[in-house]
């Protein structure tokens, strides 16, 4: 028999929250005592007073981590052995999904459907698969003369921090944790000062699944503070960071002002939807743009923002999207069957609509949405919207907009399309639509991007690489290639006198 589904207002109202920092092991208060207050972007609702980690409080945590590595309570560890902890973490964080969904959508708004069915589940793979893949992931021999033996090994790097945004809290940490904690590091994460919930509460999980005391920390705070904090660290060996691209140039700063860490930056995009009057189905690949467009309320680094359509077929593929736009209207988060929630707070709702009424300026047409919505519950919600008769030197099909808002631009023929998609200054994703599998092929090995998707777009696997070209950042999450980010190779050279 199928269990009712819960009632998620009722679950929010009794929900306790523990704002402090969890270092070394235990839930401590910030040195400095000082807390700040957090509340959720669904209603305005007071969630609970979150530890103002400074550097003090960042420096506890590294030298926590730094312990822990030192005595390979957790790197000396077997790769069979870290395997079978990591697997019982995923566990635990299965079996607690509920309480993660929820926390995750009082915290950032997404509707709590998504939280559930996407996030948790994802987070829990990611821990997954990255435990299944730390013993077999095989070392190397050199192929030398005779007379000497080199050997190629995979070393975890120390102290590795992690910086993630607000947007998939659970997911952008799993993605940074699996591999950096399977590789054998110990890890202070940093959680976005709007997020920083669930990113607590995966800390406690990760110790009571059996890792070790120090190998995992989380010290909230606020980026100026906390997050600088972290990045300076002199005994920080690498940073894993995910956010604006604003701030990737800070880490790389930081970087440089402190003792060369290495530092991977997944940043922004503005990512190219490219539609060929070849392919037969516009209805499709018109609901693919809405549904991956308006999916988390526009707040992703990957939305296909911006649109470009050949002139043949736009105005039928307009005339689907403006269509269904309504489907996607925020509704209540808590509900269970809310399309988009609120954005994460009224900073990022006036920076929307912001970048809306500079569309309207810069002579774009606006074919639906455009405004607040919902603004009678006290939270922060934006209608979908999509511009039409976009160029594409206009800011909003320049910047990264992180909202429900979708860019339209016509071209003409292939070249045009290539030309406008590369003319970017990012390069995270990118999709091409075409029937013609000689274009498609061809356009997608033109396009600057790290993620080409052909008649398809946000399909998805934990085996394949996540990153960009360009100012969409360095390295790659996800897939066996982040543990490059998190591990040091070595040669071993050994002499072999003859007989």
């Amino acid at each position: 028999m199928n269990k009712p589904a819960p009632d998620w207002h009722a679950a929010a109202s009794a929900l306790r929250i523990d704002g402090r920092a969890f270092v070394a092991g235990q839930r401590v208060a910030a040195r400095s005592g000082e807390t700040f207050a957090k509340r959720s972007p669904i209603d305005g609702r007071a969630l609970g007073d979150i530890a103002r980690g400074r550097s003090e409080d960042i420096d506890a945590a590294v030298v926590a981590a730094r312990a822990a590595f030192a005595d390979a309570r957790w790197a000396g560890k077997p790769p069979a052995a870290r395997k079978k902890v990591l697997q019982r973490f995923a566990e635990k964080i299965l079996a607690a999904k509920d309480e993660l969904a929820l926390l995750e959508t009082l915290d950032m708004g997404k509707p709590i459907q998504y939280s559930l069915a996407v996030d948790v589940g994802a987070t829990a793979r990611t821990i997954a698969w990255y435990a299944e893949a730390v013993d077999k992931v095989y070392d190397e021999i050199a192929p030398t003369g005779a007379n000497a033996l080199a050997l190629i090994t995979r070393e975890a790097m120390g102290v590795v921090g992690v910086v993630v945004p607000w947007n998939y809290p659970m997911i952008m940490a799993a993605w940074k944790l699996g591999p950096a904690l399977a590789a054998g590091n110990s890890v202070v994460l940093k959680p976005s000062e709007k997020s920083p919930l669930t990113a607590l509460r995966l800390a406690e999980l990760a110790v009571e699944a059996g890792l070790p005391d120090g190998v995992f920390n989380v010290v909230p705070g606020y980026g100026h503070e906390a997050g600088e904090a972290l990045a300076l660290h002199m005994d920080v060996d690498a940073i894993g960071f995910t956010g604006s691209t604003r701030v990737g140039r800070k880490m790389l700063e930081y970087a440089g002002q402190s003792n060369l860490k290495r530092v991977y930056n997944e940043l922004g995009g503005k990512s190219a939807f490219v539609v060929f009057d070849d392919f037969a189905d516009v209805e499709r690949a018109a609901k693919t743009v809405a549904g991956s467009m308006f999916f988390n309320q526009g707040e992703s680094c990957n939305a296909p923002s911006r649109v470009l359509v050949h002139e043949r077929v736009a105005d039928r593929f307009l005339e689907v999207v403006a269509a269904e736009a309504p489907r996607y209207a925020p509704g209540d988060p808590l509900s269970g069957s809310a399309a988009m929630g609120a954005l994460v707070d009224e900073t990022q709702m006036n920076t929307v609509l912001g970048y809306i009424a500079a569309g309207n300026a810069e002579g774009a047409k606006l074919v639906t949405g455009g405004a607040r919505a919902r603004a009678e519950t006290g939270g922060f919600y934006v209608q979908p919207t999509v511009f039409e008769q976009v160029r594409n030197d206009m800011k909003i099909a320049r910047e990264e907009i992180f909202g429900p808002v979708m860019s339209v631009l016509r071209f003409r023929d292939e070249a045009e399309a290539v030309a406008l998609a590369n003319d970017s200054s990012y390069g995270l994703q990118a999709s091409v639509w075409s029937d013609n599998v000689n274009r498609a092929h061809r356009v997608a090995r033109q396009l600057r991007a790290g993620t080409v998707h052909v008649n398809q777009y946000d399909e998805d696997d934990i085996t394949v690489p996540f990153g960009g070209y360009k100012q969409s950042g360095n390295g790659r999450d996800k897939s066996l290639h982040a543990f490059d980010k998190y591990t040091e190779l070595k040669t071993t050279w050994l002499r072999i006198d003859p007989a």
